[in-house]
């Protein structure tokens, strides 16, 4: 591959922002208007959070702005106790991932399992999708909406036909120019050249505005304003924490880089703490606008940083360009990107992988698209982690023979914990055992105070009988967590294997 130089790098990382600020307008528009705010209030949010999570953040080209993940929250918010309740419960979020941040808890989104990755990934390219859809409806005078039909919509579904043309054929021509900003443009021309009737982002909201001004918030500093903004605030943190991360994972594949999870997450605190200090409305990363920008090359901070230059631009200098950019130009763009984050090939594993993965994928997928992300994401890490002890417990087994001296002995194979203690304690005939036993644990290992616990139970079964029994190849935890069965192991340091016990009782 060709290498490129420096300017062509800054090149394609400023061009990508511009498209991204472009795509980020119709979604901070419709979130806003999502969360019963105005739309100023959505753009803000994304200026605000793309600037400072591109400037201090840990996955440079990761886009983050004003999100469904965390606007469906803030609806009930407003509309019961008003919008200064919501600036203050954005700033209460913030500092709430920025305890999650300090406390370095974000670097354990690499433990949720691939098929739980999978679902959120295709979930929400279908809430994506979904979320075009409104694009599609028109208002009537009593203020209803109603899907259109006849010329405007064929207007409609021809402009997003062809925005979506464009970006596939475009980069069979050159790469020297992204894609996803050429649909917009070469429709936008055809539009405005043409005077072709459509909807146009000046339609939806007009975008002159002055910058963003500092403001407390204006609630009451009480307790009793901390009840009533806690529990969207939490709900607000984890949503826009599970996404961020999430997307930073799949970020870094596609890259083949490793960003930093608790550094994003300690930005995006700071961005939304700011964020509810200037009026805005908050938010987190935004999977398919991050996938522009990579899908752009473009990893730099630049990318980011220009995003941010050219949204305020647009309120403060270019509003009346950019509301004559039609919407289906933006909503072609998006099914584009629909069409590139959702993982087609998870279709080609069914028949192939355990047939639990796949229920958990589209469980949360499913999860993802009707309730929200946070619990779609715990309720797959909670399943995958059951089906994992399920199916660790299956593997405990042994094999037993008599020695020269006439004991049994039982070596035993697989791990032990808690889940697998019932199959453990079956293994064995205390009864029909002659009086000398010996297990191994060579091949076996002890995970927790419930095997630990199961050991000493099966030392007292023996030891009732009148048998002697004998316990090889522990580690050093199982030897300082035995109570009865302390006394029947054989400790050889140069034998036993060395591994930590999951108990409170090591320090």
């Amino acid at each position: 591959m060709r290498a490129i130089s420096q300017f062509e790098e800054n090149k394609l990382n400023i061009l990508s922002g511009i498209t991204v600020a472009l795509a980020l307008v119709p979604e901070a528009i419709a979130f806003a208007f999502v969360a019963h705010v105005s739309p100023l209030t959505g753009l803000y949010a994304a200026f605000i959070l793309v600037l400072i999570t591109s400037l201090i953040g840990g996955r440079p080209g990761m886009v983050s702005g004003a999100s469904g993940a965390t606007a469906v929250v803030m609806v009930a918010l407003v509309v019961t106790h008003g919008v200064q309740y919501l600036f203050a419960s954005v700033i209460l979020m913030g500092l709430l991932q920025i305890i999650f941040a300090v406390a370095k808890l974000s670097k354990y989104a690499r433990m949720i399992p691939h098929s739980v990755n999978l679902g959120f990934i295709n979930g929400l390219a279908v809430v994506i999708f979904l979320a075009q859809l409104d694009h599609f409806k028109t208002l009537t005078a009593t203020g209803a909406t109603h899907w259109m039909h006849g010329t405007p919509l064929f207007i409609m579904v021809g402009l997003v036909a062809l925005t979506m043309l464009v970006i596939y054929i475009f980069p069979l021509l050159t790469k020297a120019f992204p894609a996803t900003l050429t649909g917009a443009l070469v429709v936008t021309f055809i539009v405005v050249g043409f005077h072709i009737p459509t909807t146009t982002v000046g339609d939806v909201a007009h975008l002159a505005g002055g910058l963003p001004a500092f403001h407390v918030p204006s609630v009451p500093l009480s307790w009793k304003t901390l009840e009533i903004i806690l529990p969207y605030s939490l709900i607000m943190a984890a949503n826009g924490l599970v996404e961020t991360l999430l997307t930073l994972n799949l970020i870094d594949e596609m890259t083949d880089t490793r960003g930093k999870p608790n550094k994003e997450s300690l930005a995006q605190g700071v961005s939304n703490v700011v964020s509810g200090f200037f009026g805005a409305m908050g938010g987190c990363a935004m999977l398919g606008q991050s996938i522009i920008n990579v899908s752009n090359g473009a990893i730099k901070r630049l990318s980011g940083i220009t995003t941010a230059i050219f949204l305020i631009s647009f309120i403060l200098f270019a509003s009346k360009w950019i509301e004559q950019v039609p919407i289906a130009a933006l909503v072609g763009v998006m099914f584009v990107i629909v069409e590139k984050t959702f993982e087609w090939s998870s279709f080609r594993f069914f028949g192939k992988i355990p047939r639990t993965d796949i229920f958990i994928g589209i469980l949360v997928a499913a999860l993802t698209v009707l309730v929200n992300i946070t619990i779609a994401v715990i309720a797959g890490v909670i399943i995958a982690a059951l089906v994992f002890a399920w199916e660790h417990a299956k593997q405990i087994g042994v094999h037993t023979h008599v020695d020269e001296h006439g004991r049994k002995i039982y070596a035993l194979e697989g791990t032990l914990f808690f889940a697998s203690i019932s199959q453990f304690s079956r293994l064995f005939d205390a009864n029909g055992d002659p009086d000398d036993v010996v297990i191994d644990f060579a091949k076996a290992k002890v995970m927790d105070h419930s095997a630990i616990q199961a050991i000493d139970t099966l030392a007292v079964r023996y030891q009732r009988l009148g048998k002697n029994l004998i316990l090889r190849h522990l580690c050093k935890d199982c030897l300082d967590l035995l109570d009865k069965a302390k006394d029947l192991c054989v400790f050889n340091l140069a034998e036993d294997p060395y591994y930590h016990v999951a108990d409170d009782k090591i320090s």
